[in-house]
């Protein structure tokens, strides 16, 4: 239709003829005289809106599912949150409990041995590619730490330090393979020299080629003079196999280490020597034999609780 005069006037005319039928309509409810067209007209429209229904639904639904999954999601990822803030929790109680039966059990070695120790936190290992077995501690010269101190936990020998920095030391462990100490059975005496074995058992060389020693047997620590680098009296391990070594002047044994160097955390540093050989009283009780009874645990000398400070966080100074 062109833009004229008397198209724009019949425009307004409709417009105005629209506006008095819907207000006729309105008025008129039920009984309105426009209601047969209005249901004729439903009914024609009627299946074309369930049609386009049918089409659009399944949009809607899918929007509205969306817009629900997000809520959902969100909840979800609160619950996930609070889920692993419990597990933290949990995890730091046992961590927590964990770490105090260390230090029990490292004051009971201690005070058994009479050993003044320095504790201290394991907060690094040696690199995989390096050719040393060492753990570094959250202790140093700071503390009063130097080379070639014992260094000890509650089940018996970690290893010696080698490397002293103000606030950290590298400690060497008995297990490397370079390592060796002096080692003495438990009861009989016979020394020897104990190496570490990797991840293998130490191997203890005896210097009595006739040396009576048999699985189960224990060793502790020799020592060494001023107590440097190993004070005596430390728990080593126990003989798991003997080696036939006949016409030899020496004996050598396989030995499981007492300590779990990949478990290690709380350690001790021995920063003053035991007054008198301890010999095997740091040990535990020795297994009872078939219907005999356990042999006492021998009584440990009291330790001063300032000798042993608390154990640090990790990483503190």
């Amino acid at each position: 239709m062109r833009d004229t005069r008397e198209s724009r006037l019949l425009l307004i005319l409709l417009v105005a003829v629209a506006f008095a039928l819907i207000t006729v309509d309105i008025k008129g409810g039920e009984g309105s005289p426009l209601g047969g067209a209005r249901r004729a007209a439903a009914g024609v429209l009627g299946p074309v809106e369930r049609g386009a229904a049918t089409v659009v639904d399944p949009v809607a639904d899918t929007v509205r599912a969306f817009r629900d999954a997000t809520g959902h999601s969100g909840r979800t990822d609160q619950l996930a949150r609070e889920n692993t803030e419990l597990r933290q929790k949990l995890a730091s109680s046992d961590m927590a409990g964990g770490r105090t039966k260390q230090l029990d059990d490292l004051l009971r070695t201690a005070g058994s041995g009479g050993y003044t120790v320095k504790a201290a936190q394991v907060i690094a290992i040696g690199p995989a590619q390096g050719f040393s077995w060492t753990i570094t501690i959250d202790a140093g010269g700071d503390d009063g730490l130097t080379r070639d101190m014992t260094v000890i936990n509650g089940q018996g020998l970690v290893g010696r330090i080698t490397t002293v920095a103000p606030t950290t030391s590298t400690v060497l462990l008995a297990s490397d393979p370079g390592f060796s100490a002096g080692a003495r059975l438990e009861g009989s005496g016979e020394i020897g020299f104990a190496s570490g074995g990797g991840t293998s058992a130490m191997k203890v060389s005896l210097l009595n080629g006739k040396a009576q020693v048999k699985e189960g047997d224990r060793l502790v620590t020799f020592g060494s003079q001023s107590g440097r680098p190993f004070v005596p009296g430390v728990p080593v391990g126990k003989v798991v196999q003997v080696e036939a070594t006949p016409g030899q002047l020496t004996k050598t044994i396989l030995v499981e280490p007492f300590v779990q160097f990949t478990r290690l955390d709380l350690v001790g540093v021995v920063v003053v020597p035991p007054r008198t050989d301890p010999r095997d009283a740091v040990l535990p009780p020795a297994p009872a034999a078939q219907g005999q009874a356990a042999a006492p645990a021998p009584a440990a000398p009291a330790v001063p609780a300032a000798a042993v400070p608390p154990a640090k966080t990790t990483g503190g100074n």
